[in-house]
């Protein structure tokens, strides 16, 4: 009798999940990927052997105390801003790269430099646009002493009619903390976000993890919008 075990099943996924979709999409040179997300009543936890020999870039993500999801990257697109900066010592031409990770059922999680910027099919609500004209910290790199620790931007996000919000945020070192990623214990900088929407007298916190070497976020707990459920992304195989 043929044993199937966790990851046998996530293969057998993938394969009833491109049959569904007609295997029809392509995608350019940097996108050459594939994605799957588990979604259900319980947690989904892969063997660290079985992250490190699939060759896509993975994460665990989950929405408030849900259950936890394993998505791939789907598509990996460079993109090139220009930034308004008064300090001459930041680079007003960045050129982060937008990940895309989807699920089986195409709900997708957009994110640059470790942030969420976009989400679609997701069931509360949902992030359609964010935007700045200043560049994110996050990108610039929390663990460098340059880089600024105030900053703001503008979000658009549904049901309803809400754009052009304005986000206020001040970043705080919190701390050396270590994380578990992979099995493995990680030693991270811990950083929080106070997020301040002055125009409906809300606040909140976002949470970011990062390897203190190149800043990269490790884990996050990201809130979408005033009001809105907090996601948990744990990065476990990152993009390069």
């Amino acid at each position: 009798m043929r044993i199937i075990t966790q990851f046998n099943r996530f293969l057998l996924c993938l394969m009833l999940a491109l049959v569904s979709s007609g295997c029809s999409q392509k995608f350019n040179d940097v996108s050459d990927t594939m994605s799957l997300a588990f979604f259900g009543n319980d947690d989904t936890s892969l063997s660290n052997y079985d992250i490190t020999n699939l060759p896509y870039a993975s994460i665990y993500a989950r929405v408030n105390n849900g259950p936890q999801a394993f998505m791939v990257l789907a598509i990996a697109q460079p993109i090139t801003r220009s930034y308004h900066a008064t300090d001459t010592s930041i680079n007003t031409q960045l050129n982060p790269i937008q990940l895309k990770w989807m699920s089986a059922d195409r709900a997708m999680l957009v994110t640059e430099s470790g942030r969420i910027v976009k989400t679609v099919n997701l069931p509360n609500a949902n992030l359609t646009n964010s935007y700045s004209d200043q560049p994110d910290p996050l990108m610039l790199g929390l663990h460098r002493n340059s880089t600024p620790t105030y900053w703001h931007r503008y979000i658009d996000w549904q049901p309803g009619y809400h754009s052009g919000y304005t986000l206020s945020s001040s970043f705080t070192f919190e701390g050396k903390e270590v994380i578990k990623l992979n099995e493995s214990p990680v030693e991270t900088l811990h950083f929080s976000e106070n997020v301040s929407v002055k125009s409906l007298d809300e606040s909140y916190i976002n949470h970011f993890w990062i390897n203190p070497n190149n800043g990269k976020v490790l884990k996050s707990l990201q809130i979408l919008a005033p009001g809105q459920p907090y996601i948990e992304i744990t990065l476990l195989k990152p993009y390069s």
